[in-house]
């Protein structure tokens, strides 16, 4: 196994490094690394700007705009979008529904959907979570009953991330309430957010943002053929784009930019005088660890991609390891950096120049809002019991 770089990745990865330096635009690199809110336009203005270069979905297929890049190629280029302050594209369109209509769509929705999706022309949010129903996907109650050429959805789902932007919602819903067994009568459904009955509702976090929402389906009329796969064979869709999901979730180079932000604020004087925080034997000690952890996931991806070139599959089971490792070192991260700022990390002030330092609020919110980072894309504890069924078969 060898998982050092060719000469050709390495030239590869500084094509990626150059072009990034170009063309990512400052304001929108400023508040990638000062972990400040984007809006809409900030996501689209950069999804176009990637989408133009013809790098907006490098793992779709070619024949809609993917770059046929290796396995190798695709890590590289994660890993210098994520080191770089690269604000990272909302996953939904064109890392899970993308996917997943090239996989199972019809050609008339991969037709209609995925150049838009290519282009940033829809903003897309995913419709899985309901009160009750999260880390138990399969227990989920929206229920869109078919009549004529139509399904009548009512229900509700909730944690919808960026829902308030959306343009389309992909929605697990239930079609057959007699199924024996829960995973049995899902369907997976393409709905217009502008269709009446729908209702968004926010959900304030916390620091303020509002980034999730609660979406109220009440008589919502969606066309047959936004159905995706067969009626009731939801679930083989969703286990698919929750394989998706994960793969992304380990956010390497997202980490290891932190990482060297964090330390590069820890070495800071404060300005009351004192020692920096990175003089603290304890602090650095347990940073020391949170590195060779980061170190060790970078190798177990390797390893995977390595598997991947040799036999031409992508990983089973095991990638639950990414999902688990990768969202543990980014929440310590952020718990070192709230010992870090100490007592501003309860400061929650966002783009207000009279908040003074902006890193530091940021860093602020980032503590509150990555401890959701081990429950979405199916909670650590699952994952658990997932590596230990089908890797360990225990």
């Amino acid at each position: 196994m060898d998982l050092n770089y060719s000469t050709e990745e390495l030239a590869f990865r500084d094509e990626v490094r150059q072009w990034i330096g170009q063309n990512l635009p400052t304001d929108l690199r400023d508040k990638v690394l000062n972990h400040q809110e984007l809006s809409k336009d900030d996501f689209t203005r950069w999804h176009r700007i990637l989408a133009a270069k013809g790098w907006a979905a490098p793992s779709w297929p070619t024949e809609w705009g993917g770059t046929g890049w290796s396995a190798v190629q695709k890590f590289i280029f994660d890993e210098e979008f994520g080191f770089s302050g690269a604000p990272l594209l909302p996953s939904f369109g064109v890392a899970m529904c993308g996917p997943v209509l090239a996989r199972f769509g019809t050609p008339e929705q991969k037709q209609r959907y995925l150049p838009r999706i290519y282009n940033g022309d829809d903003f897309w949010c995913q419709g899985y979570s309901e009160p009750g129903s999260g880390s138990d996907l399969a227990s989920l109650k929206t229920r869109a009953e078919r009549r004529g050429d139509k399904y009548v959805v009512n229900g509700q789902k909730i944690w919808t991330t960026l829902g308030h932007y959306a343009d389309w919602i992909f929605c697990l819903v239930r079609t057959d309430v007699d199924s024996p067994k829960r995973q049995e009568g899902i369907s997976f459904l393409l709905i217009d957010m502008k269709t009446p009955g729908i209702t968004v509702r926010p959900l304030i976090l916390m620091d303020g943002r509002h980034e999730v929402n609660e979406v109220f389906f009440e008589n919502v009329e969606v066309p047959v053929e936004n159905l995706v796969h067969e009626e009731g064979k939801g679930w083989t869709v969703a286990k698919f784009l929750l394989g998706h999901e994960r793969l992304n979730t380990g956010r390497i180079g997202v980490s290891r930019r932190n990482l060297l932000r964090l330390k590069e604020f820890a070495s800071r004087q404060p300005a009351g005088g004192g020692r920096a925080m990175i003089d603290d034997q304890r602090w650095r000690d347990r940073l020391a660890r949170v590195e060779i952890e980061l170190m060790a996931l970078e190798i177990t991806n390797l390893r995977f991609l390595d598997q991947m070139v040799r036999s031409g599959k992508p990983p089973g089971s095991e990638v639950s390891i990414l999902k688990i490792k990768g969202t543990e070192i980014q929440q310590a991260l952020t718990e070192l950096a709230a010992d870090a700022i100490g007592a501003r990390a309860e400061m929650f002030v966002y783009d207000d120049p009279s908040a003074g330092d902006a890193y530091v609020s940021g860093l602020a919110a980032q503590y509150g809002n990555f401890r959701k980072a081990s429950i979405y894309a199916g909670s650590n504890e699952i994952q658990r019991n997932i590596l230990a069924k089908a890797v360990l078969g225990l």
